[in-house]
């Protein structure tokens, strides 16, 4: 085992983690680089992938501390010119994807860098569909429908939340219906994930608190859903693991490297499990939740979470994989977590009234990821969920 107690293998051990899953063997792209720090080697990482020309997409928020900054100058140290596009939006659409299109074409860049939460690295995919292979976001709704070959993307996460830098897909709203796309290709996915514990210690506590109980949910719900098999559970697993005996302590010692560490691994971890299979109605039920009344994704997942559990666990099997994951009450442990970070919110006291269940039941149903769910849902069932939510 390593000697440094934030190496991937001192963070796992004891834990019964297996190589594969330290290894990261299973994401679709290249390679993972994990440590604080770890963000001054993006140059060499993009002068081994010999491109020349960079663009650097980001939020406002992330823009305004020291990591653009830090990463421009180790890509200039290395030879590359660096343009930057720091306008990302929470939740992007095809509009946000459109005006990063720009930057980049104007650029001419070869090389495109997804550095903050899942916001920027969805951003930085979906440009990379339309700035390589044309058309529109809606073109690549689906799986592999991209023809042409995409730009290498470096992906550095600043939040411990999406995985997305361990995945291949691209989350993007349609600006005029409100639909989110989800367009997945291998060709998207990072080349290089640079995840660096020290850049989530500039997270708000609400943003530490959000993105936590998400991956969370990103764990639990692929460790259960249709499409686990035995590759993801292993991924789950450790994700869950490594997130649930960090959640407190990063909440009550926001400066704890070792937390945070173990936080970002575990989001990654929880990632790889989603691209190797799926979610369920924890997110189909959040994400009318967040398009109807702008409630922040990660406290809608928190809020469904529990009743999503209590209404799964009816089936024996699925109730079996949860006692193998934490062995008391789950859903009092997850109401502990979202207690710890003031998320213990019920839909009404969210503004969300009864009369608009029905509706949002509706919604939900016809979210991909409802059909993945372990237990077969319709709209009657999946209005019961939201009714033990209100």
């Amino acid at each position: 085992m390593s000697t440094d107690p934030l190496s991937i293998e001192a963070l796992c051990a004891g834990l019964d983690i297996p190589e594969r899953v330290r290894n990261f063997e299973d994401i679709p792209g290249g390679k993972v680089v994990f440590g604080p720090g770890k963000l001054s080697t993006i140059g060499v990482e993009a002068a081994a992938l010999d491109v020349r020309r960079v663009l650097i997409v980001t939020d406002p928020g992330i823009a305004k501390t020291s990591a653009v900054d830090r990463a421009s100058a180790s890509l200039r140290g290395c030879g590359m010119t660096v343009v930057i596009f720091d306008q990302v939006r929470e939740n992007p659409t095809t509009t946000d994807v459109a005006r990063c299109v720009a930057a980049a074409a104007e650029g001419d860049v070869d090389l495109i860098v997804g550095l903050g939460g899942g916001s920027s690295m969805d951003t930085a995919k979906g440009a990379n569909f339309i700035l390589t292979n044309g058309g529109e976001m809606k073109d690549y709704w689906g799986v592999n429908k991209a023809t042409k070959p995409m730009l290498p993307m470096i992906a550095v996460p600043t939040t411990s939340g999406t995985g997305s830098e361990c995945q291949s897909f691209a989350l993007i709203a349609d600006a005029e219906t409100h639909a989110k796309m989800a367009c997945g290709d291998t060709k998207a996915a990072a080349r290089v994930s640079i995840l660096d514990p020290e850049l989530t210690l500039t997270m708000p506590g609400a943003v530490t608190a959000h993105t936590g109980i998400d991956a969370m949910a990103h764990a639990l719900e692929t460790a259960v859903c249709k499409k686990a098999d035995e590759v993801s559970f292993a991924y789950s697993r450790a994700g869950w693991q490594l997130l649930d005996s960090a959640f407190h302590i990063v909440m009550e010692e926001p400066d704890n490297i070792g937390a945070r560490a173990r936080m970002q691994l575990g989001a990654a971890f929880a990632g790889t499990a989603i691209e190797n299979s799926m979610l369920g109605i924890v997110h189909s039920c959040a994400n009318p939740l967040t398009a109807k009344y702008g409630i922040v994704h990660g406290q809608a997942v928190g809020t469904m979470l529990p009743h999503v559990i209590r209404f799964n666990r009816r089936d024996e099997k699925v109730a079996e994989v949860y006692r193998s994951l934490f062995s008391g009450d789950l859903i009092e442990r997850i109401n502990e977590h979202l207690r710890v970070a003031r998320m213990d919110k019920s839909l009404s006291a969210l503004g969300v009234n009864a009369g608009a269940l029905p509706q949002l039941a509706g919604e939900a149903l016809n979210q991909w990821t409802a059909q993945f769910n372990p237990v077969a849902v319709d709209a009657s069932s999946l209005l019961t969920v939201y009714e033990g939510a209100l």
